[in-house]
């Protein structure tokens, strides 16, 4: 079966030019320092003025998936010294700017963050899964000069710098619990793309394979990123059925103005009904139902209580029906009539013809009682 994954294989000189580049990536140097700094401070800044596009700019930035990669290839090689190394220099670039997003935190202040740091505190199993494919395409792209096109991309995906940054600006503000979910997002970067380099560095040479069965470095990693399994699991079982939740009450909504739109003299007919929300926080929970109107006497309050009692009919549960009316003036001059022969030359237009059938299509019948 692993013969039809070398899909990356390499001779003895490939493996010694990539063994002095891996251990190039692992070295603290002024040039990692610098870009681990920059991009701290883009991504900080970014997460507190809410802006994705200057966040991203930060991913590009950030070196850290070099160390990390070369970690891989340290334990795939038996290399430890490489593999120490590299650890070194990926945790002083993380120390660098989480203490950079935790000054900036303290001297800007904030009392609430925005959907750029919040959205950054509950990872769920979906980005685990995205940063073993980013750690695989890195890997390849490493390995195949053709794919190195990937790698601004990859870099995007990914998303190292921004958890740190979340962490730091959360850990500022003294939010124990999002903070920690931060943490876990970067750990869950973190081993997804150690994992993800490690099972494409496997599949390239069959030394690389042996080698990742009998390593316990390699053998820890991959079970570290399984134990993730357990608390994203969760994360993502919460997702869905926030979604499934949200989904339904969409559909609630959507069938309340459905209702009042078609079934309902009232607010069907002698009004235009612009809009529906629900609160669902009351109880029982809140429609606001907003209407233009051409008379501002209508709809009457014992109107409103007959379409309340007409949707509570065709409901599971009870609303409450508040209508929020505009009064709209119909201004408009007397024309002359057209000549009989030019109306009948409309009416015969297929389209025209259409809209008068349905123009005059009988309206439903009242379900409330009339005005007074």
């Amino acid at each position: 079966m692993w013969q039809g994954l070398s899909v990356l294989s390499h001779p003895p000189a490939d493996i010694a030019a990539l063994t002095e580049e891996f251990e190039k990536e692992s070295k603290l140097d002024e040039v990692y320092i610098v870009l681990s700094i920059g991009a701290g401070l883009i991504a900080s800044l970014g997460l507190v003025a809410d802006s994705p596009a200057v966040v991203i700019g930060a991913m590009l930035v950030a070196p850290w998936i070099l160390p990390l990669r070369a970690v891989a290839f340290g334990i795939l090689q038996g290399r430890l010294p490489l593999v120490v190394s590299a650890l070194f220099t990926l945790a002083t670039g993380v120390l660098l700017t989480i203490g950079l997003s935790y000054g900036l935190g303290l001297s800007v202040g904030l009392p609430v963050f925005g959907a750029e740091v919040l959205s950054r505190t509950t990872p769920n199993l979906l980005d685990l899964g995205v940063a073993l494919v980013a750690g695989a395409i890195s890997t390849y792209a490493k390995v195949r000069s053709k794919a190195v096109s990937s790698v601004a991309g990859t870099a995007i995906a990914v998303a190292l710098v921004p958890p740190v940054c979340v962490c730091g600006l959360l850990l500022s503000a003294q939010q124990w619990g999002p903070a920690r979910g931060a943490g876990l997002l970067f750990l869950a970067n973190l081993l997804g793309i150690l994992s993800g380099g490690l099972l494409t560095l496997a599949a390239a040479e069959p030394l690389f394979r042996l080698q990742l069965w009998r390593s316990r470095l390699g053998a820890v990693s991959l079970l570290l990123t399984a134990l993730l399994l357990v608390p994203l699991s969760g994360s993502f079982l919460n997702l869905v059925g926030i979604a499934k939740q949200r989904s339904a009450l969409l559909q609630v909504e959507q069938a309340i103005a459905d209702s009042l739109r078609a079934k309902t003299l009232v607010l069907g007919t002698n009004a235009q009904l612009l809009g529906v929300n629900i609160d669902w926080a009351q109880n029982p929970p809140l429609i606001r139902a907003s209407v233009s109107v051409t008379n501002p006497n209508l709809p009457t309050p014992r109107q409103v209580a007959a379409v309340q009692d007409f949707i509570n009919t065709r409901q599971p549960i009870r609303y409450r029906l508040l209508v929020q009316r505009a009064s709209i003036d119909v201004i408009g001059p007397q024309t002359a009539p057209n000549p009989p022969e030019v109306q009948e030359q409309l009416l015969e237009n297929p389209r025209i013809a259409e809209a008068v059938r349905s123009d005059a299509a009988p309206a439903p019948a009242p379900v409330v009682p009339p005005a007074g």
